[in-house]
Formats: C-alpha cells, structure tokens, sequence
C-alpha cells in the first residue's frame, strides 16, 4: 500500500493505549537520494520510530549517530542488494542527513555514525523508545562524516511528510516475498522434472542404442555362417 498525506487516525503519546496492529498512520519524512535511485526516510521523534524499528522491511539499512542522540534514518535498498553495494555517494547522504537531524551532532564538526540491516535490530521490552540493540554487533558498520549543509539541503528539497501503513506494507512485502519463494520452488521442481526426463530419454536411447548393436552384431553372425555354408 502506497504512502497516503491524510492525516493519521490518532497521534502517538507514550501513555497510550494501542492494539496489536493499530490503525494509527506513523509520521514519515521520505527524502530521496541526490543520486535519484533511493528513498530514504525517518520518523519525526523517537515514538514514531518505534513503529520504524518493528514495520521495517527486509531490504531497509538503518542509520544512527554512533553515542549520540539521533533521527533514526533508513535506506530503503533494491531487492537483492547488500551493504557492499551502496554507492558512497548514498552512504554519505544517510550519514549526513542523520548527523543534521541529531541535537548534540549537529553541533559537532564529525561524528561517527553506525548503520546496518533493519533485520540485525533487535529491541527488547527492556529498552526505552527508540533504543535497540543488535542481534549481531559483528554486523554493524561505522564511518565517520563531516558536517555537509549542501548535502542537508539538497536532500530537504526532496523531503515530504506522508502517512503511510506501514504493517500494512511489511505485511505485503512478506507476501510478495511468500510467492516468489514459491514460484523460485515452482521452477526448481520443473527443471528438475526436465533434467530428469532428460536423462531418462539418453537413458532409453542409449539402450536401444545397445539392442541396435547387438541385433546388428547377431545379422552380421548369421551372415557369416550362411556364406560358411554357401547359402548366402
């Protein structure tokens, strides 16, 4: 389901009540890359994050000020890419737009900031809003960026303020995923029968091949014995 601009049913407040998969649309600010090929976007404070971190999709890569407060931002990357194939140029408008939109680091003239895959985040029910944790630290990536004001503002005039579903676009994404996984088994299980029936048909030719021969091999025999004999 695409991002809406109608306003969200209800707001956030950290002391209220939600259902399990509340209707409530979350605040999102979408930028896209001075590159032009992704969409990066963040929530506008650390409750809407929370819905960020749990509605993530598979292909998102998350950015934050390394031991500092900060906008969470991600990177929404095309299906099948990894970590290594993000341009630089896309690495640095993460860092820097995450690095403009952190109190303590916008001051700061760099700051190390810390990215990785949405899947490697883990929250418990231990953390306060918008904290997390990793399942695995091994796979979390650090860099260091500058303070870029041109890069920040490119990236503004790019910036909208949408409402989206965003269990509603994790539930579809898990589904676009389900089939695909299932057409992938479907056209294993079909070259499969092809190969075999392949094999099966090299088989049966090879065998005839063999009856061929020995048929050929027995006329030959009984030619011979007929020209032994004078009959032939």
């Amino acid at each position: 389901q695409n991002p809406t601009k109608r306003p969200p049913a209800s707001r956030h407040h950290p002391n209220e009540t939600l259902p399990k998969h509340t209707k409530r649309r979350t605040m999102v600010f979408y930028f896209k890359s001075r590159c032009g090929e992704f969409t990066m976007y963040m929530g506008k404070d650390k409750y809407e994050n929370e819905d960020l971190i749990k509605y993530g999709l598979p292909e998102d890569c998350w950015f934050h000020v390394d031991d500092l407060s900060s906008a969470h931002v991600y990177l929404r990357l095309k299906p099948g890419m990894n970590m290594d194939d993000i341009p630089e140029d896309a690495l640095l408008d993460c860092a820097s737009l995450v690095k403009a939109n952190s109190i303590a680091g916008c001051k700061k003239t760099s700051v190390y900031v810390v990215y990785t895959r949405w899947k490697n985040l883990k929250k418990t029910a231990s953390m306060v809003e918008g904290q997390v944790g990793y399942h695995r630290p091994e796979n979390v990536r650090r860099m260091s960026v500058e303070k870029n004001n041109s890069i920040v503002n490119a990236l503004n005039k790019t910036k909208t303020e949408l409402y989206p579903d965003l269990y509603q676009q994790q539930q579809d994404r898990q589904r676009e995923m389900q089939m695909a996984k299932k057409q992938a088994r479907r056209e294993e299980e079909k070259l499969r029968k092809e190969q075999e029936l392949k094999q099966k048909q090299i088989k049966e030719e090879r065998s005839y091949d063999r009856i061929m021969s020995g048929e050929k091999m027995l006329s030959n025999a009984g030619r011979f014995l007929l020209n032994l004999l004078g009959l032939f």
